[in-house]
């Protein structure tokens, strides 16, 4: 048999559409979005529009990270907000991906060096307490099953959340507690993403939280395919980039325990989950005038995958 391919490349469309409902007409306040995805050379954007209802203006701007904030301006009043984005994008993946850690940084523990450490340095320090102790716990458990080998410990701990913990899609706003998400065994994949974050980083790394879409390939009409194993997909998604010498920032999503997926669409990246928030704003109203919350991202490939 022959090799199988190494290279793939995919033209995806992709669509996400936020409606709010209310009880009567109100008035809106200014309204962020983190919906333009971030061009790298594994991704590049080929169309984009966005539309709302009611009109609105629409300017753009960059976050301290980079990011492409969409700012949206409405004047009058409604009794539905919608906000919809639809952009196209050419995505390239590799089957047997290499990530050249430099070669102090294949063992761990590793320093970063002096001038990585001013630039990456909230990015290390953990976010939450650890009242029972069970993140120390969970880091250095995670540490030892390594056997002091760095990509052991990461691949390890990043199958190690999607195996130990129950997957649920919650609607509700924010993000789990990392403790609160191991004391009940569950959570979202934004609430997984916060766990790696914060296991990581009490062990020294730097890492980013990340928001943006996933693909699979059960949800696309327009591909043939068995049931879907992939969690998280059909809304928003939210993983993890860790920060590794000679490699720069991989991907990790431990709501499948897949690195550097080919799946993965990045839209923002940030310290916190509240920096890199899909969308957010408020109305002039009362807190009951707000009746209906609906969100829903389609993914298709718009051709099939080339392969290499």
């Amino acid at each position: 048999m022959g090799e199988q391919p190494q290279v793939k490349t995919d033209l995806f469309r992709v669509r996400h559409t936020t409606r709010y409902t209310y009880a009567r007409p109100v008035r809106f306040g200014r309204h962020r979005a983190m919906f333009r995805p971030v061009e790298t050379p594994e991704l590049r954007l080929l169309t984009m529009t966005v539309d709302t209802r009611p009109e609105s203006s629409v300017r753009w701007i960059h976050d301290v990270f980079s990011n492409t904030v969409t700012l949206f301006d409405f004047n009058d009043p409604s009794d539905v907000l919608e906000i919809g984005c639809t952009f196209d994008i050419v995505r390239t993946s590799f089957r047997d991906a290499e990530f050249p850690l430099a070669d102090h940084a294949k063992s761990f523990p590793f320093e970063y060096e002096d001038h990585e450490k001013v630039d990456l340095g909230p990015l290390r320090s953990p976010r939450h307490d650890d009242p029972d102790g069970a993140l120390a716990a969970l880091a250095t458990q995670c540490r030892d099953a390594s056997g002091g080998d760095t990509w052991a410990l990461l691949e390890g701990m990043n199958r190690k959340i999607r195996t130990d913990l129950g997957y649920t899609r919650r609607e509700e706003p924010g993000v789990q507690s990392p403790a609160y998400t191991l004391q009940i065994g569950a959570g979202s994949c934004r609430d997984y993403a916060e766990l790696m974050c914060e296991l990581v980083r009490r062990l020294g790394f730097a890492a980013r939280f990340v928001t943006g879409y996933l693909y699979d390939p059960a949800l696309d009409s327009g591909v043939a395919g068995d049931a879907s194993s992939v969690q998280g997909a059909g809304a928003t998604h939210a993983w993890v980039q860790v920060f590794l010498p000679g490699a720069g920032w991989i991907d990790f999503d431990p709501t499948n325990a897949e690195i550097a997926s080919g799946k993965l669409i990045q839209t923002g990246v940030g310290r916190a989950p509240e920096q890199v928030a899909p969308l957010s704003g408020y109305y002039d109203g009362r807190p009951e005038d707000a009746i209906g919350l609906d969100v829903s991202v389609d993914i298709t490939s718009l051709a099939p995958s080339a392969v290499s």
